[in-house]
């Protein structure tokens, strides 16, 4: 059985989504985490080398990152079909964009948020408006990030998207709206966030 790290409303409550997409058995272990308000302490708990959510553990493995957790489920319960396997055309898409969310999409918005320059031409990732003109001409070709087809890098973004858009670093369009809500309005959406705490 997997059991996932959360802390409620953080990073890892999108995997309690994620989980219930897979149909994967699993159990929930509530860490505290600290938060951007100075509130909560590192858990003893949480096997986070960082005292940060979301990790798994299957068994005696033990993963963190939301791109390497996402990665790790969809290849251990495949049936699910929203993790293309290895052979399949989407794969290299799949790992593309899982690895962009992380190394790209997460330090633009970041630095967005703290208001730093990107360091052009030596830093990994680009501004916000470079990763959006990506995103929407993905979105304006298939209703998700792999075309016609919903995926884990779905659950990702999209839960992302959802937490930012309309505020200064994530504007608000019909596109990203309607993106949003397709994935959101899934069941297993609605299940985990009542489980989220």
């Amino acid at each position: 059985m997997i059991k996932l790290y959360h802390a409620p409303r953080s990073r890892s409550s999108r995997f309690i989504f994620l989980l219930e997409e897979l149909g994967a058995p699993y159990e929930i272990g509530k860490v505290s985490i600290r938060r951007g308000d100075g509130s909560g302490t590192l858990d003893d708990d949480n096997p986070h080398p960082h005292g940060k959510v979301p990790v798994i553990r299957d068994g005696e493995t033990v993963v963190y990152e939301s791109a390497a957790i996402a990665l790790y489920l969809t290849d251990k319960f495949p049936a699910a079909g929203i993790g293309p396997v290895v052979g399949d055309p989407k794969r290299g898409a799949y790992l593309t964009w899982l690895a962009y969310y992380a190394g790209v999409m997460e330090p633009a918005w970041m630095s967005a948020f703290m208001k730093t320059d990107v360091p052009r031409g030596t830093a990994g990732w680009v501004k916000t408006d470079e990763v959006m003109k990506l995103v929407n001409a993905t979105l304006n070709k298939g209703p998700y990030i792999l075309g016609e087809k919903f995926s884990a890098a779905d659950v990702l973004i999209a839960t992302t998207f959802k937490l930012f858009m309309g505020s200064p670093i994530l504007a608000k369009t019909d596109v990203l709206e309607a993106y949003v809500a397709r994935v959101t309005e899934r069941p297993a959406y609605a299940r985990g966030m009542a489980k989220d705490g």
